[in-house]
């Protein structure tokens, strides 16, 4: 091993991040706009779960994952807007091998858990509505709770492969990312490792996303023909609009969330543009995380009606 390969897996190397753009006069206006968009995902979804956890009528499975989807959201744009708010400034790009590294860890961890709590939520939106008498026996609390867990257990070794495929790349010093935070796409794109071990990695990456992809989209597709079947047998026009208002905040969000993952993977893939990168990185990591909770919060009686009772008890306090 050379000793640039020692100094890069020893964790001394620094990373370039390029960031969003150069220009001087841009950075202060992209700085606030980007903290705007931090502080309200923050605020939405750190809401959404202080409204379920304090109101006993939205103890039920659906605002159980709900709760858990806005956790992992918090931690999903936690990973890469801090950071990016510091790298906007001048003087402040660089980051370290094992720092990068860690983000990737974690983006990859937050990212999955995005495509699998969307899939349990239309598990349980087909339970309530195909098998309404059966719901609370079959949507147990501790079935709810191994679901989350399973996820949590399936995606962190997932990661974990990940993160040992990215420690057999080698980099050389000072090497530029053309991102706003480390993730794996753009790191085998910078990487001086021999081309075969490079193209090793890719197919492994391939597969795993389209896995992570196939499985989860397949199980909503599922949930979603079963429940179109069964809306179609009812005779009750309200029956069948309580039923569509259930599922349409989570339609929008898995929309959301895989178009804007699907763009992303796509610029990967067929373009060499590193603003097409960019911006679909912007869509997919800070856009949608920020849109959840309104979309959540805005089409649902249950959740405004909480969110309300909540801003009620606060002003109340004080």
């Amino acid at each position: 091993m050379n000793d640039m390969e020692a100094e890069n897996h020893t964790g001394i190397s620094q990373f370039l991040l390029l960031g969003l753009s150069e220009d001087p006069d841009l950075q202060p206006l992209l700085f606030g706009l980007f903290l705007l968009m931090y502080l309200v995902t923050v605020l939405g979804n750190l809401l959404i779960i202080l409204a379920v956890s304090s109101d006993s009528y939205l103890h039920t499975p659906m605002y159980f994952f709900l709760f858990n989807l806005s956790f992992v959201d918090i931690c999903f744009t936690s990973t890469m807007v801090p950071k990016m708010l510091v790298n906007i400034q001048p003087h402040s790009k660089d980051i370290s091998y094992t720092g990068c590294l860690t983000r990737v860890y974690f983006f990859m961890i937050f990212a999955g858990m995005d495509k699998f709590l969307p899939t349990v939520m239309a598990y349980d939106h087909f339970v309530a509505i195909c098998h309404p008498l059966n719901y609370t026996v079959i949507m147990n609390p501790r079935l709810c709770v191994l679901l989350v867990l399973t996820s949590w257990f399936i995606i962190f070794w997932v990661s974990l492969l990940h993160l040992l495929l990215i420690m057999c790349l080698t980099f050389s010093v000072h090497t530029e990312i053309p991102n706003f935070f480390c993730d794996l796409p753009s790191l085998l794109k910078v990487s001086s490792s021999d081309t075969h071990i490079n193209n090793i990695i890719l197919i492994i990456l391939y597969v795993a996303t389209a896995l992570l992809g196939v499985f989860p989209v397949t199980g909503i597709l599922y949930s979603y023909s079963q429940i179109v079947s069964s809306l179609m047998r009812m005779s009750s026009n309200g029956s069948k609009y309580k039923a569509f208002s259930t599922c349409g905040s989570h339609l929008c969000v898995v929309s959301l969330y895989y178009g804007t993952s699907l763009v992303e993977y796509l610029s990967f893939i067929l373009t060499q543009s590193s603003q097409g990168s960019t911006i679909a990185s912007v869509m997919y990591t800070v856009v949608t995380p920020m849109l959840n909770p309104f979309i959540y919060s805005l089409r649902n009686k249950d959740v405004k009606g909480a969110l309300g009772r909540l801003l009620s008890r606060a002003a109340s306090c004080h």
